[in-house]
Formats: C-alpha cells, sequence, structure tokens
C-alpha cells in the first residue's frame, strides 16, 4: 500500500504496531496528540494533531489507502472527558476517512462494547451491544458508525474487540489475554483480508478459557497462536478465591462492570509496570 495512518501512535499499543506497519506501506503516517517520538522508521513520518479537530484529521487522511485508528483515552472517565477524544474523534476519523476515499477503518474497539453479558454466556461476534462504562459506550457508538459507514456510503470496517492485551497478570486475563505477537497478526489480517466489509472480530490470543467465539470471524484469517493457559497455575496460585456475586469476576468487562461510571477501570487490572508506562 502507499500510505497507511496510525492514530494513537505514541500509545502502548500503537508503539507497537508502528513497525510491522511500516514495513506494509510506502508511507506511514503516525499521529498522536503527544509529541513525536524519538526515533522514527525510514519511511514513518509523525504529525501531531487532535482526534477532535475534523479539519486536521481530514488533511491527515488525504491519500491513504486505509486508517489503523487506536487514538482515544484507554480507561473509564466522566462522560465530558471521553467525549472529544473518544466519541466526537471517532465520527471525524469516519467522516475523513470517506471524503478522502480512504478503502478501510481497523478500528480498536473493546470487549467493553459488550461487558456487561456474563462470563458463562460465550458470546460471539453477533453479542448485542451491552456496554459496561462510557469508554465502552463509545466503542459502541464507534461500532455504529462503522456499520452505517458500510450500509449508507460503502466505507469498509474492521471493528477489533481487544479484551485483555497486557501481560497475564490476574486470573481473568487466563482467558482474555491478547499477546502483542497475535495483536500484530490480528491488525495485519485486518488490513490484508481482500474484503471485509464491516466486520468484527474480537482480540483475544488461542487461550484454553477465551470466553468469546470469533468463529463468525473466520473470512479474515485470524489465526492466533499464543496461549494464557501456561501462566494458569501460576496466576491462580497467586491471588484469593473469586467472588462469585462480584461483577468484576462475572461480566465480560471485568472489574469495568464494577467501577462506578467515571471512575477507572484500568485502576484495578493489576497491570504489571511495563503495562502501564504508557497510556
Amino acid at each position: 500500500m502507499k500510505k497507511l495512518v496510525l492514530t494513537g501512535a505514541a500509545g502502548r499499543l500503537g508503539s507497537y504496531l508502528r513497525e510491522p506497519l511500516s514495513k506494509m506501506c510506502e508511507t506511514l503516517v503516525s499521529t498522536d496528540i503527544v509529541d513525536a517520538p524519538d526515533t522514527r522508521h525510514a519511511n514513518e513520518t509523525y504529525v501531531q494533531a487532535d482526534l477532535a479537530d475534523l479539519d486536521a484529521m481530514v488533511e491527515l487522511l488525504e491519500g491513504a489507502d486505509m486508517v489503523i485508528h487506536f487514538g482515544a483515552i484507554g480507561d473509564e472517565a466522566p462522560f465530558e472527558t471521553l467525549l472529544g477524544p473518544n466519541f466526537i474523534g471517532a465520527y471525524n476519523i469516519w467522516e475523513a476517512a470517506y471524503r478522502n476515499k480512504v478503502r478501510r477503518v481497523v478500528y480498536a474497539s473493546s470487549i467493553h462494547a459488550v461487558g456487561m453479558h456474563k462470563k458463562t454466556d460465550a458470546i460471539g461476534i453477533d453479542a448485542p451491544h451491552k456496554p459496561d462504562t462510557f469508554y465502552g459506550l463509545a466503542k459502541c457508538f464507534a461500532e455504529d458508525l462503522a456499520s452505517m459507514y458500510w450500509d449508507k456510503r460503502g466505507l469498509e470496517s474492521v471493528c477489533m474487540r481487544i479484551l485483555s492485551c497486557a501481560q497475564v497478570s490476574n486470573p481473568r486475563a487466563v482467558g482474555t489475554w491478547l499477546s502483542y505477537d497475535d495483536l500484530i497478526h490480528l491488525v495485519q489480517r485486518a488490513i490484508d483480508t481482500p474484503i471485509t466489509g464491516f466486520s468484527i472480530v474480537y482480540g483475544v490470543s488461542n487461550n484454553d478459557r477465551a470466553p468469546v467465539d470469533n468463529s463468525g470471524a473466520r473470512h479474515l484469517g485470524y489465526k492466533p497462536k499464543d496461549n494464557a493457559e501456561q501462566f494458569a497455575k501460576e496466576i491462580y496460585a497467586a491471588n484469593e478465591t473469586l467472588d462469585p456475586h462480584d461483577p468484576g469476576n462475572t461480566h465480560h468487562g471485568g472489574p469495568f462492570a464494577s467501577v462506578e461510571l467515571g471512575n477507572s477501570g484500568v485502576a484495578h487490572l493489576n497491570l504489571n509496570a511495563d503495562d502501564t508506562a504508557k497510556s
């Protein structure tokens, strides 16, 4: 491809994607609201921009083949805080993509779009929206944008409902883990699959205890290799017995299902230091 655009490039997950994306195109344009990273790849340019600025997004996506949209606040927060980057920013990306005749938006959605479904319900990609937070509500909004822009304007989208893309540090992650290698593989398949229309796929590794069903997204060719079962014995031994009446243990959204609206869910995930170094 000639040009790919990566939003949220300075974030934790975006940082992992810059190198592999640079190998898939002639020019990679990375963007975030913060200053440029210290190093860049040979074919990578960096543009500091605000997702809430439509004119800036239209200019940014000019000539792009696809946009990989990872930019957003990555945690629960008050609605007013999320409104600009997570809600308006999503609209701006799809609208800017449409105006520039971009073929596809590859979107970092989240399990939190369906986080209030119970974990004992093995949900598939057709599970109805059931957000656990304002953060999850923003993911529902973006997925519905993606669906509408496909139906009404022919703009393809792949919405990747990421579960837990961080090191396995808590009992929930034994089922929800998405390794960084599998994340890269998932994004690559979302880009190089010839036709996607509007697609939803769960971002989860090949875990024995994965609580979601990806069979409806086989057309994307996503075949994760890593399995969190290797960590299960150690993780379970290091943690107390889980309370079966705590929504954070019984629902797909984990602690996001139990926190008060507007309060951080990430703070309750017990992430390792290197998984919290970047937002």
